[in-house]
């Protein structure tokens, strides 16, 4: 595989055309940024944990029809799912209530995550699983850190999510600390860079945790990138926003494309002309992103990334 990416995948319930009508879509970043590196043509696989039930069938259904392979299917029958379910206001905020179904641990489990798997992809990437208040998160770190062993391009997507952590942000920001060694490639985006210590403190991470990349993404409104010494913003276009939800997702997944669609496999080829341009390109996904509304739906294509740019 181009890319494996591991994480909790949820089912948003956003509002349809319809009064009181729903359109399920598999939200979540492992699955977003999964599905729009399939779009562009990478390998994809993702391994996560679902309930066996329609919601469940239906994430494996939507992500093998993006092209992502889905890597233990076999879970669904012990898992649990997570329904988010989502109101949209008129001024197009959104707000959301969580609800779980006791009684069945949802979480990816350890055994989940096979050494095959991680030795067979460029690029291991993980999301907001790493930072549930379960054994997940060992499931996560254990293979990120093999992943970081084997010479991989790791990448980490640091997603804070309230509902798994009871509003503990500490325990789950100590979480995340223990994640950063095994990291070359680090997200954040502007809501959650506090969990690291702020904007300011992400030059003194990378030296302190050996990280290569760190790009924080403006909710589709541009991006700001620091490697090699420097810091640079990418600015976004000014595109109609309808919805951001996504956007992050979107742009990590088509930065991740372009490292890859340049021939990158390792943190040591990166420059800053690959960077840079995987900057412009996840920039574009970002952006294209915003202007639709719901989760797979909006996510864009390598062909519409590169029209995209080309405009």
């Amino acid at each position: 595989m181009d890319l494996y990416s591991i994480g909790e995948l949820v089912i948003d319930f956003t509002p349809g055309s319809e009064p009181a009508s729903y359109i399920r879509n598999p939200g979540g970043a492992p699955g977003n940024a999964a599905i729009v590196a399939a779009r562009s043509g990478l390998s994809v696989g993702v391994c996560s944990s679902v309930g066996d039930d329609d919601f469940g069938r239906f994430l494996v259904q939507t992500m093998e029809e993006n092209g992502v392979r889905v890597i233990n299917p076999e879970l669904c029958a012990k898992a649990i799912t997570t329904l988010a379910f989502v109101t949209l206001a008129p001024d197009g905020n959104r707000s959301f209530t969580f609800a779980r179904k006791p009684g069945a641990d949802m979480f990816l489990e350890e055994r989940a995550v096979k050494e095959e798997d991680i030795r067979d992809s460029a690029i291991v990437h993980a999301g907001s699983c790493s930072l549930s208040a379960s054994p997940s998160a060992e499931a996560t770190a254990r293979a990120l850190r093999l992943g970081h062993e084997l010479g991989k391009l790791v990448s980490f997507d640091v997603n804070y999510r309230n509902v798994m952590w009871n509003d503990d942000q500490a325990a789950c920001a100590a979480k995340v600390r223990e994640i950063l060694p095994c990291v070359d490639l680090l997200k954040v985006s502007d809501e959650e860079v506090g969990m690291v210590g702020g904007e300011e403190a992400l030059p003194g991470l990378m030296e302190e945790y050996g990280i290569t990349v760190v790009v924080e993404t403006l909710g589709g409104a541009g991006a700001r990138c620091f490697f090699g010494g420097k810091c640079w913003d990418v600015a976004g276009r000014k595109v109609p926003c309808v919805d951001t939800n996504g956007a992050g997702d979107a742009f990590w997944g088509a930065f991740l494309s372009s490292l890859r669609i340049q021939g990158v496999e390792k943190a040591g080829q990166l420059t800053e002309d690959i960077v840079r341009r995987a900057m412009e390109y996840g920039n574009a996904a970002g952006g294209l992103t915003v202007q639709k509304k719901g989760a797979i739906p909006a996510l864009p294509t390598r062909e519409q990334i590169e029209a995209f740019l080309a405009s």
